[in-house]
């Protein structure tokens, strides 16, 4: 199904960038746990854990299929244009990609080893991850398209919050390491844990507020240009006229 008014991609200059940045990311971040190899894996498994490392490749692969149907989620003049790919891919982002990761993610967050604060960050997003998911579909099932697009649109953040988070980490690690005998006492570790603390905190974070800034920007009600502002009428001041009989 088609629309002649649907948006034209340049006119959201964001699509490109977008689907760039997540591929990218995708490409670097996805391959070592295509070979199933735990030696290859960018996070140390548990000792003695042997379902954290399938799980984590589980995660992995179901959060890729999020952020790639996400992608088309947000995309408006594909889901103006081609409303049925629209829902079969929104279907596929909820059942093959946000709920599934988000379950496996509390597993993953729970066994993590980068510390206390970094697990009660990956558990706390997967629960938001998960509830604003579910909230989502809820909405859309009882066609409140509005705040299904709301919260779809929550739901996307913390889908691509990854990405954020990674950069942050790597930001707060340039940052951190010259306090590392100050500090960190010394504490190389010490000072890995807080870089990717901050990460783990500051993406979700991050880009809840701006989706929420972005959702009150188009909830505000726009004033066509050129309109005159007009004042109102001054109060009449002393006793009314008599009425004439």
């Amino acid at each position: 199904m088609t629309s002649s008014n649907a948006p034209r991609w340049w006119r959201r200059p964001w699509i490109v960038p977008l689907m760039l940045v997540a591929g990218a990311f995708l490409a670097f971040a996805v391959p070592p746990y295509l070979t199933f190899d735990p030696a290859e894996s960018r996070l140390e498994p548990p000792p003695g854990n042997d379902f954290y490392y399938p799980l984590l490749v589980a995660h992995v692969l179901f959060g890729t299929v999020a952020m790639v149907t996400a992608c088309f989620q947000v995309w408006p003049a594909f889901r103006a244009k081609y409303r049925r790919g629209h829902r079969i891919t929104g279907r596929i982002y909820v059942f093959a990609g946000a709920l599934p990761a988000g379950l496996v993610g509390l597993y993953i967050g729970w066994h993590t080893a980068a510390g206390p604060s970094v697990r009660v960050a990956n558990l706390v997003g997967s629960v938001l991850w998960i509830a604003v998911t579910v909230i989502g579909l809820r909405m859309a099932r009882q066609r409140r398209f509005a705040d299904h697009r709301r919260w779809m649109s929550r739901s996307f953040a913390l889908s691509m919050s990854i990405v954020l988070s990674r950069v942050i980490n790597i930001v707060a690690t340039i940052v951190l390491t010259p306090q590392i005998d100050t500090t960190f006492g010394g504490s190389e570790a010490l000072m890995k844990y807080s870089a990717v603390s901050i990460g783990a905190w500051g993406g979700p974070l991050l880009l809840l507020v701006l989706a929420d800034f972005v959702l009150e920007r188009r909830k505000a009600p726009k004033k066509p240009s050129g309109e005159p502002v007009t004042s109102p009428a001054p109060r009449r001041q002393g006793r009314p006229a008599a009425a004439s009989r």
